[in-house]
């Protein structure tokens, strides 16, 4: 178990912990901004998800546990066709399968796991969870989804988030490289601002304290069997955040407290957060950017964090406010970010130098690609495969059953 280091002083302590939840606060927020979740709830169930997690790693791993971006699409469609409550109970579930996985690598190793969802499986699957979402980002862009911004002044917020955004994720040093998303949103705001485009009904018949409006799970088939499958690249992205946390802190993660540990950790997170009606909850890439750039290796940085979220939670005009940024303002950013979903996809192929023009691979990746995006769907009513989840199953399906040549091992 790792301690504080002694030289730890309070100060310290709460400013590091509290940076490391706004690097993480874009994103946290987000999520439920695009998905019809609330805000306070997520930053709620982050907080109560961080704090499981260092409970089941005791208090091993700095990292900060939020909202998940994989899961945006299957939210979207799954609110869309069976409601909050329901998808909730699928995100249950698959959190569940969260914890099926760690159990599994905790009795059998991680070989299976390889075996079962090689780069060739995994890449396009995420590449799937990307471009899938392509069209929701264009959509809120143009603004579609904004029923008092028309088209120009739509254009005009979005490219204007987007461009800032861009900047600062490639020419911004130190800080300022970190918070790209804020800097694009408040660009966006303020743009907005200038323009009359902002309601601020919300924030005015809201309370400063408030309970979140917290909303239980009920459980069907239809919206357990469509989520569960996303729980794949999760997963897999788990394992990826793992290693890249430890090369940061020179720490093997996967040893000690133990990937079935972690997944554990990650999967009741995201159970914890279904329960109250947050988004799921995953380990946090730019708080382990955060990490890097600060040399922040204290898990204890990560419990502050967590700690303030829950305490931000009650702050009901937080809330309110974060529902009054434009939605032209967070599509221009969406195209970026799911854009760059699809290149880690692009990248998990990449890196793993298969050739890709080998019959049995061009199969694989070609029909994970267009069963996804493409929207093709198998079965009808309680029983629908479609998106994220026929894509997994055709991909693990495909890679088990087609024979591997010589040529492309």
């Amino acid at each position: 178990m790792s301690h504080p280091a002694p030289a730890e002083s309070w100060p310290r302590l709460l400013l590091t912990g509290v940076q490391m939840l706004f690097v993480a606060f874009g994103s946290l927020v987000l999520v439920p901004l695009l998905t019809g979740l609330s805000p306070s709830v997520a930053l709620f169930t982050a907080g109560v998800g961080t704090l499981t997690f260092h409970a089941v790693t005791r208090s091993s791993v700095p990292v900060f546990l939020a909202s998940s971006f994989a899961f945006i699409a299957p939210i979207q469609g799954s609110v869309a066709s069976f409601g909050i409550p329901a998808t909730l109970g699928g995100l249950m579930a698959a959190g569940l399968a969260y914890v099926a996985v760690s159990q599994a690598v905790r009795l059998k190793g991680t070989a299976w796991l390889h075996r079962l969802l090689p780069p060739i499986v995994v890449g396009p699957i995420i590449m799937v969870i990307g471009l899938a979402l392509a069209p929701v980002a264009v959509e809120m862009a143009t603004g579609e989804t904004s029923d008092h911004i028309g088209y120009g002044r739509a254009i005009v917020l979005s490219m204007a988030s987007l461009l800032v955004t861009l900047v600062l994720a490639v020419f911004g040093r130190g800080l300022l490289r970190l918070v790209p998303i804020m800097g694009g949103i408040a660009t966006g705001y303020a743009l907005a601002l200038a323009m009359g485009a902002v309601d601020f009904a919300p924030i005015r018949e809201s309370a400063w304290v408030a309970l979140p409006a917290f909303t239980l799970p009920t459980f069907h088939w239809a919206a357990m069997l469509f989520m569960v499958p996303v729980a794949i690249a999760p997963a897999v992205e788990h394992i990826g955040d793992m290693v890249a946390i430890g090369s940061v802190t020179r720490q093997n993660y996967l040893e000690k407290p133990g990937l079935h540990r972690t997944l554990l950790g990650d999967g009741l997170a995201t159970m914890a957060a279904a329960l109250f009606g947050g988004p799921p909850n995953t380990t946090y890439s730019e708080v382990t950017g955060a990490v890097t750039l600060t040399r922040a290796f204290n898990p204890s940085y990560m419990i502050v964090a967590a700690v303030t979220a829950i305490m931000l939670a009650f702050v009901a005009k937080l809330g309110a406010f974060l529902q009054t940024i434009p939605g032209p303002v967070m599509g221009g950013i969406m195209t970026l970010l799911f854009g760059s979903i699809a290149v880690v996809g692009m990248n998990t192929l990449v890196r793993a130098g298969q050739a890709l023009t080998a019959p049995r691979n061009l199969v694989v990746a070609s029909l994970i690609l267009v069963f996804g995006i493409g929207g093709m769907q198998f079965g009808n009513g309680q029983f629908t495969l479609q998106g994220v989840s026929l894509a997994a199953v055709v991909g693990i399906v495909l890679n088990w059953a087609l024979p591997r040549a010589s040529d492309d091992e």
